[in-house]
């Protein structure tokens, strides 16, 4: 039966529903606007875009940025002790090993090359996360050494490692009493130059982010980001098909080694680094080396890279190389170049056995026949 006023049939239901559609029509944002009703309404939601934006950006700072800047504001520098000197002879002798971008801790790339406790006492160092201050670490070194009584030292640094061990032994070369024996760099960039294209491009855009965006040096979100890119081979297809399971493995491997390890490197550590090779201070170091300083011989410089160039695709090892022949080798030079045959760049903890193969049969006889040569020499001008 149809209600009066209606022409159709229809229920108490459908008539409670209309007249609810009504009441919210009659009384919404708006409803009583005649003019510019539209263009009244599009303003007022465009205009809470920036207040969402805002309280996304406190949460972002407050749960994201400030707890990071905080924890890394505790950090500082340190050196670990890793192994004792394996012969008599090498007990006048602290080896300081640094690794390269990226990583925090040299501990477990000295625990895999024993070999270069033929040369000394082996120390790790752990750089401080919030960037790198090479005066402060050769002072910790001087410090470190001076309370063991042990006058000389070596630096191992490893790709980006061997320019800060080569600012450091700058220091220790020129402002302390301690004596360099020798630096040894594995697949080290001497300058911007000799980063292979593709890793320079990433890390001028890292570059870039960490100026652009509010608190990308601390950002873990930001690092989850940029972490999960850089393995996006693992997960992208062809035409840009996305395997679920391969992109929720890499997640869940940056999640367990970068954002939730307190061991990573953080994002203004890796800023550092790549800033270090930037600066193109290595040759400048490489220059002071050169020559003696305050009565101590010039150090011993080894460059250990791959026999083929392009088994190394971040580095340009040929062109350090040749710079290195430049500044430091020659007939009066002290350079020892080490070609391998089954290293990459700069992976010691991958090809153990190569490494400590070639550091036990020629750069450690090296180091030697150099410092008592010089020794010799020292001996015959007195």
């Amino acid at each position: 039966m149809a209600l009066p006023g209606f022409p159709h049939p229809s229920g108490a239901a459908e008539y409670d529903d209309r007249r609810r559609r009504a009441r919210l029509r009659s009384t919404r944002l708006g409803a009583r606007w005649g003019r510019f009703r539209r263009a009244r309404l599009l303003a007022l939601r465009l205009g809470l875009v920036p207040l969402v934006a805002l309280g996304a950006f406190v949460e972002y700072i407050g749960l994201d940025v400030l707890p990071e800047q905080d924890r890394l504001a505790r950090t500082e520098p340190s050196v670990l002790p890793i192994a004792a000197p394996a012969e008599l002879q090498a007990t006048d002798t602290a080896v300081f090993d640094l690794v390269g971008l990226g990583v925090l801790d040299a501990g477990d790339t000295a625990r895999a090359l024993p070999s270069l406790s033929r040369l000394g006492s082996v120390w790790a160092v752990r750089y401080d996360n919030t960037g790198i201050d090479t005066k402060v670490i050769a002072d910790l070194i001087v410090k470190v050494t001076d309370a063991a009584k042990v006058p000389n030292v070596v630096l191992a640094g490893h790709s980006m490692g061997g320019v800060i061990a080569l600012e450091i032994a700058k220091h220790l070369h020129e402002d302390s009493g301690t004596r360099v024996r020798a630096v040894i760099l594995d697949c080290t960039p001497v300058d911007l130059n000799a980063v292979r294209p593709e890793s320079r491009d990433q890390g001028e855009e890292m570059l870039r982010w960490m100026g652009w965006v509010p608190g990308a040096r601390e950002s873990r979100m930001l690092r989850l980001v940029v972490e999960v890119y850089a393995r996006h081979d693992r997960f992208v297809g062809g035409r840009y098909v996305i395997r679920g399971g391969e992109l929720r493995r890499a997640v869940d491997d940056v999640l367990r080694s970068k954002i939730l390890n307190t061991d990573a490197a953080s994002n203004g550590l890796i800023e550092a680094q790549f800033k270090a090779i930037v600066a193109g201070g290595a040759v400048d170091d490489l220059r002071a080396l050169a020559k003696p300083a305050a009565g101590k011989p010039r150090p011993a410089i080894v460059f250990i890279r791959p026999h083929d160039p392009y088994d190394d695709p971040v580095v340009d090892v040929e062109y350090s190389h040749q710079v290195l022949i430049d500044r430091v080798g020659g007939v009066r030079g002290t350079l020892l170049v080490v070609t391998t045959r089954t290293t990459g760049h700069a992976n010691p903890i991958e090809r153990p056995q190569e490494y400590n193969t070639v550091i036990d049969q020629q750069v450690v006889p090296f180091v030697r026949q150099l410092w008592r040569e010089q020794s010799g020499a020292a001996a015959a001008g007195h």
